[in-house]
């Protein structure tokens, strides 16, 4: 049964200084319980910002963000994984699941640990771990935060497609096996193709909705070929909304 809470976004406006264009005008859209949705569009359309609304980063807004029914700024910190994994260098694996979680202990240390495939990793320090190692410490600390609501902001850019592909099956595993809301926001279409149940285009500024659809196979049938026709299904459309 799905875990994650559900997301609802519903914002009239939002702008930063009284004279700049709004960045968001009326924008609503809901995310179920344990979906996973993909947040596509052009660079400076507002996708990291409305993953921070949702995060309860950023509260100047007018509308409202709620998750599992709680303003997203009063409920619990959601599971963060960011472009880079902004470890702490100074500090060991396990130091570094501590600083976001000081009550784990060793046991709940290794476990997190083991299910990114990071075992026997705990007193590795970050220089020491590849990049691909970093990114699955960081989806550790993530899980460590909250299992329920994960927000990935690009979360494989520049890494190797094979470290990347990698990193996808990692994330699927996890997704499949506790059911989290994860909200993925990308600049390539094939990380929705591969991992997220619904796409929404973003488009224009203000920005606004210019595409919302459900991909049409579930992850664990995904092959070759479908990733290929769900990556031309996201880059028609999103031709399609383009002025």
């Amino acid at each position: 049964m799905a875990q994650g809470p559900t997301v609802t976004v519903d914002l009239t406006a939002m702008q930063f200084g009284s004279t700049a264009q709004p960045l968001f005008g009326p924008l609503k859209f809901e995310v179920a319980s344990g979906e996973v949705v993909a947040l596509i569009g052009p660079s400076g359309v507002g996708k990291t910002t409305l993953l921070r609304i949702i995060g309860g980063l950023e509260r100047h807004y007018a509308g409202r963000c709620l998750v599992g029914g709680i303003p997203a700024d009063q409920g619990p910190p959601p599971g963060l994984v960011f472009q880079d994994a902004r470890l702490l260098p100074w500090l060991d694996a396990a130091a570094n699941l501590r600083a976001v979680r000081p009550g784990l202990t060793q046991g709940q240390i290794a476990d997190l640990l083991n299910r990114v495939g990071l075992g026997g990793q705990s007193a590795a320090f970050p220089r020491q771990l590849s990049g691909g190692m970093q990114r699955r410490l960081g989806l550790a600390r993530a899980i460590s935060v909250n299992p329920g609501l994960l927000l990935l902001d690009e979360p494989f850019v520049s890494l190797d497609r094979a470290v990347v592909h990698d990193l996808q099956n990692l994330f699927l595993s996890i997704f499949r096996a506790e059911r989290p809301t994860v909200i993925l926001v990308s600049h390539d279409p094939e990380d929705a193709a591969r991992l997220a149940d619904r796409v929404i285009l973003l488009a224009g500024r203000p920005a606004r909705i210019a595409g919302d659809f459900r991909l049409d196979r579930s992850d664990s049938d995904r092959g070759p070929g479908d990733i290929a026709h769900l990556v031309a299904t996201i880059l028609d459309t999103q031709k399609e909304t383009r002025p």
